[in-house]
Order: C-alpha cells, then structure tokens, then sequence
C-alpha cells in the first residue's frame, strides 16, 4: 500500500515550526546565559552590601567580648531571631586566626586564602573585605544554590512556555498555511478539470505572481496542445474531403477496364485519378505542417534565391516552361526577410501551381519587388467579387469546370500568418483587363 503523499500545508508547517523551535531553543540558552551573568551580579552587589553593613557589627561584637576573644578559640556570634536572616560569615586577622564566626557556619567553609575579593568554592561563593583601620578581615560565603536555583526557576519558565506556544503556533502556522495555499488547491483543481475535449485557459484572477506565472505556462501549453489537435482534427476532415473523390473516380476507372477488359483510357483515367490522389495528400501534409508550426525556422532569406529556386522547378515541366516570367530588381541588394525558406517555397509554389491551373493559358508573372514583396499573377479569366471573398476557405467549389483555390490558398495563408505577414488577393491585377493576383507582403530585414 503506497504511503499517503504529504501535503504542502504540512510540510511547510513542520519546516517553520522545527525553524522556529530550533531558533526559539537558541534564544532560550542565550537568554539563560544572560541571566546567569545577572543574577550572579546582583548576588555578588548584595553580598558586598551586606558585607559592608555586617563588618561594623562583627567587629563591635568582638570588642564587647574582648575578654572571651583572649581564648584562642573563636567566638560565636548569635543567632538571629529569624531563620531566613543567618549569614554565614567569620572574621578572621591576617594571620588567619578566626575572631568570630556565625553559628551557621559550616565546617570547612571558608577554607581559601585570606585576600580581598571574590572565591568560588564548589558550595559558596565567599567574598572577603578588609577592614579600613585594623588587621581584620569579613568573609561572607554565599550558598551557589541559591543562584543555581534561580537560574534553573528562570530557565523552566522559559521552556515551559516555549513547550506551550509551540503547539499553539504550530496550529497556527497549520491553518495560515492551508490558507495561503488554497490559491495552488484551486490552480490544480482548474488544470485537473482539463481534458482532450476541454482546453479553455485556467482563470488567474488573484494568483500570487509565483503561482500565475505556472498558470500562464499552462495556459500556454494547453493553447499549444489545443493548436495541435486542431490540426489533428483539420487533417482528418480534410483527408476525408479531399481523398473521397479521386479514390471513387480511380476504383471507377479500374472497376470499368475489369469489367469491359484492360482498355488505355480507363487504365489512364485511374493514373490520373491517383495521381490527383498523390497530389491532394500532399497538400494535406503542407497544410498539416503549415498549421501545426511545427520545425518553422526564423533565418533569413533571400527572396530572389527564394523565387529562382521555386520558378527552376516549374521550367523542368514543359507545360509551364513557355508560360513562367520571373522578375526580379535589376539593381540593388536583393531584398530579405527573417523566415523559414522551405515553408516561404511552398506558399510560392502553391500559387503558382493555382495560376497555372486557373488562369487557361494565359502567361504566368512571377514578381520579387524591392519592398520585400512576392507577387504571383495571371491573366485569365480570374473571379468576381464573391468568389474573391470566399477563395481562402477550404473545399469551396465554385463551379464543375473550376475547382477553386480553396486548399492551395489555405495553405498558402498559413504559411503567411505564421511569418507575421499578408495575403493579399485581388482580381483582375492592376493596369489588366481581367486575371488574377496574389501578394505576399513580408517584412524586410533592414
């Protein structure tokens, strides 16, 4: 069984949280260092006070018990009437011998040398003061419990309050995540109603800049995938148009030679039927690579290169030989532009191929102008103002003895819309009685 994916929310959660926790920890030990030093100043500053306040009051206690202090042992000093008031102290001369000492006093406590200052024992910490006149020395011990007891009371506060707000912010940072990554929740919901039937763009109204820049790329790939089943879609309708009739008039023709014997002129109809089949399915495959985009390069061209090539390829057909003009500028660079040459080649060739087919046998003009411009023209008997509106649509008849320009001109304006340029189509060219011209208009690389 395949674990339950994490979400987002809760990864991101336990990411901020241990960030927080950890940083909280380390605020936590700089805190109680902090402390530390605090509290051992201010015990040190009291213990200095109290020192000097007691020194006055030990050495009047042994003044007054002068005839006790002859006995080389030391005086006890008394006991006062609160507990919580005993301080553990002696009194000692520079030759180390004890005056006086608190009843409290432990054994052993003040077993470090006599000079001026602070020392640590394991147990005290003991400060020794001198006396201003007389060879006499105050120790006062101070118990290290205590000061381990406030940093420790101190410390758990800390982490007990740390240990209750890190739930609390986990459950808050929980549900402002959740919040804040609804607009993801919503952007995968939108790309998962997608599907091959369903492309319309995902709606970005509101997106955080990350997440609508990921939504107009998917937009962008559902606009290309889109595109390519169009295409797709395009190819199959017009393979089913325009196949339907040379494969009837072809399996016609064969069908009549098997059952009237082989004659010439069924066995040439079905040659030509297929030849007209070849022909069509070629251009399919030109609209289908027109459409889809697909392999379109971006190089520059050089248009009178381009226009010899397509024109050399007509003038090896001896039907077009005699009725092919190519004009090209007589001086001056040769114009360019920033396209693909194969698809430019085709377009050309496509209008050629519709002039020398439609216009009877009227001479063909095949024009490159200094403008960046392919100009294809005829001088049959060209079309009317209706026809001329309606020759870009694909399968369109406009009579039985004219087949129309529809798929070649289909092509050919594919090609032209993908190079950012114009078709221009007009009937008859200007300055002639009748015929037909079409124009690429392409921009000119400057």
């Amino acid at each position: 069984m395949m674990p339950e994916p994490r979400t987002l929310a809760g990864r991101l959660t336990r990411t901020l949280v241990v960030w927080i926790g950890g940083v909280w920890l380390v605020s936590v030990l700089a805190v109680a260092w902090y402390v530390d030093r605090e509290i051992n100043h201010n015990f040190d500053n009291e213990l200095v006070e109290l020192s000097h306040r007691m020194f006055d009051l030990a050495v009047e206690e042994i003044d007054s018990r002068r005839d006790e202090a002859r006995v080389m042992r030391p005086l006890i000093a008394p006991t006062p009437l609160f507990r919580d008031a005993a301080v553990v102290y002696q009194v000692v001369d520079g030759h180390a011998r004890v005056w006086l000492q608190s009843a409290e006093t432990p054994p052993d406590t003040f077993d470090v040398p006599v000079a001026p200052g602070f020392t640590n024992l394991d147990a005290w910490r003991i400060y020794t003061v001198r006396h201003p006149t007389r060879d006499l020395f105050l120790q006062v011990a101070d118990p290290m419990s205590e000061r381990r007891d406030a940093l420790n009371r101190t410390l758990f506060g800390l982490l007990l309050l740390m240990g209750a707000m890190l739930p609390l912010l986990a459950l808050l940072l929980s549900r402002i995540a959740r919040q804040q990554l609804q607009p993801l929740q919503q952007l995968g919901s939108e790309i998962g109603e997608r599907s091959g039937t369903d492309l319309r763009p995902i709606p970005l109204p509101g997106l955080p800049a990350e997440l609508a820049l990921v939504g107009d790329h998917v937009n962008r790939l559902l606009e290309r995938l889109s595109q390519s089943l169009d295409v797709e879609r395009a190819l199959a309708a017009n393979a089913a148009h325009e196949l339907r009739t040379p494969l009837a008039a072809a399996r016609l023709h064969l069908q009549t030679a098997l059952d009237h014997g082989l004659r010439r002129g069924d066995v040439e109809g079905a040659l030509a039927a297929l030849q007209s089949l070849s022909h069509r399915a070629e251009k399919l495959l030109q609209l289908s690579r027109a459409e889809s985009g697909a392999s379109l390069a971006r190089a520059e061209v050089d248009l009178v290169q381009l226009a010899a090539t397509v024109a050399q390829e007509f003038w090896q057909d001896a039907r077009a030989m005699g009725r092919l003009d190519l004009e090209v500028p007589e001086s001056g660079a040769a114009p360019r532009t920033l396209g693909d040459f194969d698809a430019l080649a085709i377009a050309l060739r496509n209008l050629i191929e519709n002039a020398l087919s439609y216009g009877g046998t009227a001479r063909v003009q095949l024009e490159v102008t200094t403008a960046g411009e392919l100009v294809v023209r005829d001088f049959g008997p060209g079309v009317n103002d209706v026809e001329l509106r309606t020759l870009q649509l694909r399968h369109v008849r406009h009579s039985a003895e004219r087949a129309g320009y529809g798929l070649g001109l289909s092509i050919v304006a594919t090609i032209v819309a993908k190079h950012d340029a114009q078709l221009v189509l007009g009937s008859p060219p200007a300055g002639a009685a009748s015929g037909f011209e079409a124009r690429i208009v392409l921009r000119p690389l400057k």
